[in-house]
């Protein structure tokens, strides 16, 4: 089936009237919270589990991206171009960095530099491109994709490097791009959502810090498991099998697992660091390792606002296509970041 019909028969099931996706809603899932999951998700995790190349990990690193580049377009939102859409490279010690800035009219109400999931082994530019689009129509901010080193080519921690870099790359080109610097936040879901804390960390007292962490169900301590693992070990998209081959492809060792740069839960002092909106989905593996971040910063004294995405999967908002909650959730991120844009200026 082409990837037109395909996307043009999951437009139609998204365009479901509302009355016939709450009857669907009542045959599915209800989780430990008492939280349903959305009918149309469920669809998608229906079809993962039998449907191979569905399947966020296949038999060959090479397919797995492949594949996850052209699922997220069929899932994704469609979006008129934007006045900027710029690809860039930002050198390195260690090579180039490809980024792509993205701007509506040019010039933008602050700046995200986002950092797309997969793993720390897939995703791309090109699998978040829909993301970021709505973020910075959300919000009313440019955006700056980050396509940092992949696993297993380059272990950790070629993936912070290059996060840390972007950072410091929009922080110096921000003027050029009419954007202030104090008006720059970091975001990403999943491994992003761990860079994006990372980074945060990293640049914790310089000058300039990120105005916002936007942390979409982060990744943020690989050393331990928690209930929702557990709760959520397979059937939702990602399940727990998977999570153990990113962790260890990721990784030259286990006993990196502890290193705050893996696993920014376990930074010894978190007070100080810019303050986050950490969003979470009520069917993910990673939940409660998220909400666990969000009250450990909370309690250092850092801003945190919370968002429990109740009927949603992980990975949800590159799947916005199929339905309204992850669009409606989308838009909140972005809110959440013209927020702090505006407080920043």
């Amino acid at each position: 089936m082409s990837f037109k019909i395909q996307r043009t028969a999951l437009n139609a099931s998204a365009k479901l009237p509302a009355p016939v996706r709450k009857a669907m809603s009542r045959l599915t899932t209800v989780n430990g919270d008492g939280d349903r999951l959305d009918p149309m998700l469920a669809l998608v995790v229906t079809a993962a589990a039998y449907i191979p190349s569905l399947a966020l990990v296949g038999d060959l690193v090479s397919r797995s991206r492949q594949s996850m580049d052209y699922h997220s377009a069929m899932m994704a939102e469609a979006f008129e171009p934007f006045a900027v859409e710029e690809d860039l490279v930002i050198d390195t010690d260690a090579g180039g960095v490809p980024v792509t800035r993205y701007s509506l009219e040019g010039k933008g109400r602050g700046l995200i530099v986002f950092y797309h999931g997969g793993g720390f082994v897939l995703g791309s530019r090109a699998s978040h491109d829909s993301v970021v689009r709505a973020l910075a129509i959300a919000s009313g901010a440019d955006v700056l994709s980050v396509d940092y080193r992949l696993a297993p080519e380059h272990l950790f921690p070629a993936a912070v490097d290059d996060s840390v870099a972007a950072w410091r790359y929009a922080v110096e080109k921000a003027p050029d791009w009419g954007v202030d610097p104090r008006q720059i936040a970091v975001a990403g879901d999943s491994a992003g959502g761990n860079l994006a804390a990372v980074v945060a960390q990293q640049v914790r007292g310089e000058e300039i810090t990120p105005c916002l962490q936007l942390l979409i169900y982060p990744v943020v301590d690989m050393s331990r498991k928690r209930p929702s693992v557990h709760e959520f070990s397979t059937g939702y998209y990602l399940t727990e099998e998977q999570i153990d081959y990113f962790c260890d492809t990721y990784l030259a060792s286990r006993d990196q697992l502890s290193d705050p740069r893996v696993s920014p839960l376990l930074a010894e002092d978190l007070s100080g660091l810019s303050p986050a909106h950490v969003v979470v989905a009520g069917f993910d593996p990673l939940r409660d390792e998220g909400l666990e971040y969000a009250a450990a910063l909370e309690q250092a004294g850092v801003p945190v606002t919370v968002e429990r995405a109740g009927t949603m999967i992980h990975g949800f908002a590159n799947m916005a296509l199929l339905s309204p909650d992850a669009q409606a959730t989308v838009r909140r991120m972005g809110e959440a970041v013209a927020k702090a844009v505006a407080s920043a200026g």
